[in-house]
């Protein structure tokens, strides 16, 4: 392994685009947060590099995202945004961002949805063929047992879809019951080409910073179980990962989740599985 990749990072800019979630209620995160905070963390724990995801539902926040990656080696893919509700226009941004260096994929903000079964609507589900025809794998950031359901359809609709869940879809942490979680996401690993991240696990229980790693074994395991460690990937989700206690601490929580694993499959959660999926150069900070 020449590095670990760190699959799911945000960047993001309040005077540049529209992030409306972003509220101050949010705390430390309402601000705008560039790379800078996150190196020192990526220096002590390995990661060599970094997928930028999308944090906002316009075209803004993803040019944000290139800008910052021409000037930062250690990015080495970006999850952008096109309208999938708008198919024709989505074909057009997808065709102008193919043509820059590190698409890797498309994420909408699904989660932020009033309807959880946007994905399943007639215009979105053009948008998701238009991915399809192209070869871009999609981010799902569901958090119901809604978005899985929805994953099962589309997955069948668009077999050639490579999909990823982003935070396991949001497990009960902590919970003593499981389902229907569980068996939905079971359900949906049966399917090859649907990949999942381990990341973001912290805030599905009340205070995210109260997590634990026996807290969160139970759910790793069981998606080590559904997916093996081939599908599945490491992602620290900074800078919203502030809120459980910052990047150090998150990573080291992953890093005993796999510390019980061998060298191969450890291998490929923190850094295999990103680099197949996502089709990432072998060798970070060389572009």
């Amino acid at each position: 392994m020449s590095g670990i990749i760190d699959s799911h990072q945000h960047v993001w800019d309040l005077e540049r685009a529209t992030y409306s979630w972003l509220t101050p209620e949010a705390g430390v995160l309402y601000r705008s947060i560039g790379m800078g905070e996150v190196l020192p963390s990526f220096a002590a724990t390995g990661v060599t590099g970094t997928v930028l995801v999308q944090s906002a539902d316009d075209d803004e926040d993803t040019d944000l995202m290139f800008e910052v990656a021409a000037s930062e080696p250690v990015v080495v893919g970006i999850v952008g945004y096109v309208p999938l509700h708008e198919p024709e226009r989505a074909a057009e941004r997808l065709e102008e961002l193919r043509r820059r260096p590190l698409l890797c994929g498309i994420r909408n903000l699904i989660h932020d949805r009033p309807d959880p079964h946007w994905l399943l609507r007639d215009d979105v589900d053009a948008g998701l063929g238009v991915l399809e025809a192209a070869g871009v794998p999609f981010d799902v950031v569901g958090v119901l047992p809604e978005h899985l359901e929805a994953v099962l359809e589309i997955s069948e609709k668009h077999p050639d879809l490579d999909l990823v869940l982003d935070h396991l879809n949001k497990p009960p942490i902590g919970a003593a019951d499981h389902e229907p979680w569980a068996s939905l996401i079971a359900k949906v690993a049966e399917n090859p080409r649907v990949h999942a991240k381990v990341s973001g696990l912290y805030s599905a229980i009340g205070d995210p910073g109260d997590w634990t790693v026996e807290t969160v074994r139970p759910v790793f395991d069981h998606a080590l179980d559904v997916f093996s460690p081939g599908r599945l990937m490491y992602g620290g989700d900074w800078p919203v990962s502030l809120i459980a206690g910052g990047y150090e601490r998150v990573f080291s929580g992953i890093a005993a989740l796999v510390d019980g694993l061998d060298a191969h499959d450890r291998d490929l959660i923190l850094s295999g599985t990103a680099r197949r999926f996502y089709s990432l150069p072998d060798t970070e900070g060389t572009r």
